[in-house]
């Protein structure tokens, strides 16, 4: 079974940085790609990055272009997400998730990690 554990969120002021982290387990993610979603309050969840985990492709969503930054370890089985320049916006649950690269559906998700950044 994938079990996926986001960690790294908190309160941060606007302007402020925070990297959050997804360590994978029950499988390695050779073949897959990993990416990173958030959920703003009353909102509907939204992509943020994506990355191939063997390949390194890396996209971004507009609102987030310039500020985050998508990584991994794959000797870890830990993906990462730096974001910097933080603004209230951003404020949101900040999810993971992987799906195998020749589809188009995340299946496996983390259970979230809050961000909350302060104006």
């Amino acid at each position: 079974q994938v079990h996926l554990v986001e960690s790294g969120g908190g309160l941060v002021q606007a302007g402020g940085s925070l990297r959050l982290s997804c360590t994978a387990s029950g499988r390695t993610f050779s073949g897959y790609v990993m990416g990173w979603f958030r959920q703003p309050p009353g909102k509907e969840r939204e992509f943020v990055s994506l990355i191939g985990w063997d390949v390194g492709f890396e996209s971004y969503a507009d609102s987030v272009k310039g500020r985050f930054s998508i990584s991994r370890d794959k000797a870890k089985n830990t993906g990462y997400l730096q974001m910097t320049a933080l603004k209230p916006e951003d404020t949101a649950v900040y999810y993971c998730a992987v799906r195998p690269a020749a589809t188009d559906d995340f299946n496996y998700w983390g259970q979230g990690t809050r961000v909350t950044v302060s104006s």
